[in-house]
């Protein structure tokens, strides 16, 4: 009922996206933690998987081996999906044997991409070869790329209805946490957000306390600077 990548880049952030035609689909599939992985419970889900899965990565275990010793000891595995993405090192991934068809994941260095009750295999096949394609943009903007190339080659084969994409990067707070939980046009309504989120929300969520700096910016003149600056980035010289 779901597809969704995992993605890290070479500067430690982890992205997810993930899309299906089930309410909420980012509350309780998507799981994150600042230098250590990303994960997503998908099917029948088992959100038990999130807060494991990210103890045993911290703890220094290769995903596959998370991925192991989660659904071994899940008597639910066969209608479970996880795929898993370490800071270092390959993704793991666990499609059960009861996950309807069609149903699968890809695995690739840097990224995964996996799903269950999908139109068929291109939909994951589109997915990793958008991502791929957009190499050198914004991971939000890579992610939200795949997730559009997926829903082109027929998606969630019962339809769309939510979304979700999360960027962790180097703080314990998310730096994106963007969810659609219920819409006709849930992908085109998260990249919507997501352009709303560069207006102001992303440079001034850059302007808060963090590891780094404790205190910030409290300075309103220097936030609205910050942003200006922010946004002249963006447009590049001129």
């Amino acid at each position: 009922m779901t597809w969704s990548i995992l993605a890290r880049d070479d500067e430690g952030r982890f992205g997810v996206a993930i899309a299906s035609r089930f309410f909420a689909v980012g509350a309780l599939c998507v799981h994150t933690r600042r230098g250590v992985g990303a994960l997503s419970t998908q099917a029948l889900m088992n959100p038990l998987y999130g807060p494991g899965g990210m103890a045993q990565l911290s703890a220094g275990l290769p995903a596959q081996e998370v991925v192991n010793h989660l659904t071994n000891a899940d008597e639910g595995r066969a209608q479970r999906q996880l795929h898993i993405l370490p800071l270092t090192g390959e993704p793991a991934a666990h499609t059960g044997t009861a996950c309807v068809d069609w149903c699968g994941h890809l695995l690739f260095p840097d990224f995964s991409v996996a799903g269950n009750m999908l139109a068929g295999p291109a939909v994951l096949q589109s997915t990793a070869q958008a991502f791929r394609d957009t190499q050198g943009l914004p991971l939000a903007e890579r992610l939200l790329a795949a997730m559009a190339a997926g829903e082109a080659a027929g998606g969630d084969k019962r339809g769309k209805q939510a979304a979700a994409l999360r960027i962790h990067g180097d703080e314990d707070y998310l730096q994106l946490d963007i969810r659609v939980d219920d819409h006709e046009q849930p992908l085109e309504e998260l990249e919507r957000l997501y352009r709303k989120s560069l207006e102001r929300f992303q440079p001034f969520l850059a302007c808060l306390p963090g590891r780094h700096d404790a205190t910030g910016l409290t300075d309103r003149a220097e936030i609205e600077a910050s942003i200006e600056r922010f946004h002249a980035q963006r447009r590049g010289p001129r």
